[in-house]
């Protein structure tokens, strides 16, 4: 008999898998509107706080308003980093098996380049590379280009979370393994980042995969993250989520913890005006958006609605904090509001789910491929020590 998914600690594995990429993509989503703005900012364009899918901040002008990015932002549409999480979870499909980052160079890069896939964003079917920001066209520029060795592609690219937001589907592939999901990451992640960017990809990853241990908790998550996470990254989580703690809402924590993360933070008071020293590598700093995307799941106690509306008010790069802040609430078990879901998905014209169907096949494989070379190390080390084996 089989048994029921609350009778074997939650959610079982598909559930998971869809919670945390619809809830990503759905995340991403409600962020992208308000992203480099002030909690007060918003309070004002808004007229309060963001409560759900709202239209793009400057109206009718988003194609000018910002000439650098100009991005339709809002009516539910998903920004790159839903782009590239997708992206990656077709590579997934076409390896089969644990990513490096040759896998970067060999499969996400081509794709970026070469597959037309409709950009929401664009209001056009365009490659992927017309829609990614410039530290993503970092890995065109430098593994297509510049045959740059993959594991060392990422060194000189800014220090952001760049390669962070995508990585939500190593942390799904090695399910109830943050330390193998962390170790996946970074070496993904060489191939676009270094220092606390590259640090914060495999962190998210284990986080992600923390949440899919069955019995996990907001603070079982934070936990194993401070058990693998290193040098400011560590202390970052550490001291947002001490605040975080505090906290029963959103609201009152917005200014304490931009408070907290702010002496590890490199980019500075104004979002859209970095410092001189922002993102560039240090052992003393971190990237905003993790620590705060687990102080907000703590915040609201994995509740999906609670954490993303926390992630997206708090602005500033706020749909990368929400996409983080859905992929954990959702892997946890707390899926998005099917409306949400809905609307984003008919209004970005993506089947969020097919995504998640196409991983959770692959994770099962490479489960299997896992199981497999386990079993033939354990014979070989029985072998070494001189005992028979035995089943």
């Amino acid at each position: 008999m089989t048994p029921k998914a609350e009778e074997s600690g939650g959610p079982r594995l598909d559930e998971r898998i869809t919670g945390a990429l619809v809830g990503a993509a759905v995340g991403d989503a409600l962020g992208g509107p308000v992203e480099g703005y002030s909690p007060d900012q918003i309070l004002e364009r808004h007229g309060g706080r963001v409560h759900g899918i709202v239209g793009p901040w400057n109206g009718d002008a988003w194609r000018t308003a910002r000439p650098i990015a100009p991005y339709h932002k809002g009516d539910g549409h998903v920004t790159d980093d839903t782009l590239m999480t997708h992206a990656l979870i077709r590579v997934y499909a076409q390896v089969r098996d644990h990513l490096d980052a040759y896998a970067i160079a060999d499969h996400l890069v081509p794709d970026l380049m070469t597959n037309p896939r409709w950009i929401p964003e664009l209001e056009a079917q365009a490659l992927p590379l017309h829609r990614i920001f410039l530290a993503e066209k970092w890995l065109v520029a430098r593994l297509h280009y510049g045959h740059v060795d993959p594991r060392e592609a990422g060194v000189g690219n800014i220090v952001n979370c760049g390669a962070a937001m995508y990585m939500a589907p190593v942390g799904l592939v090695n399910a109830a393994d943050p330390r193998a999901a962390y170790t996946e990451a970074l070496d993904v992640a060489g191939a676009h980042q270094s220092s606390y960017g590259r640090e914060a990809a495999g962190v998210f990853a284990a986080a992600v995969a923390a949440a899919c241990t069955p019995g996990a908790t907001p603070a079982s998550v934070v936990e194993a993250c401070l058990s693998l996470a290193k040098d400011g990254t560590r202390t970052a989580i550490e001291k947002v989520c001490e605040v975080a703690g505090a906290h029963q809402d959103f609201e009152s924590a917005l200014t304490p913890l931009r408070e907290a993360i702010t002496p590890y933070d490199t980019v500075g008071p104004d979002y859209r005006r970095p410092s001189l020293g922002a993102r560039r590598p240090s052992r003393l700093h971190a990237i905003e958006e993790l620590p705060i995307a687990l102080a907000m799941v703590l915040i609201g106690s994995g509740d999906y609605r609670r954490a993303v509306l926390g992630a997206v008010n708090y602005g500033r790069d706020c749909d990368s904090i929400a996409t983080m802040a859905g992929a954990l609430a959702g892997a946890l078990g707390s899926p998005p509001p099917q409306d949400w879901s809905k609307t984003v998905a008919e209004s970005s014209r993506l089947d969020l789910w097919e995504p998640a169907r196409t991983l959770a096949e692959v994770t099962r494989e490479i489960h299997r491929r896992d199981t497999l070379r386990r079993r033939t190390q354990e014979a070989a080390f029985t072998a070494l020590e001189g005992r028979e084996c035995s089943d």
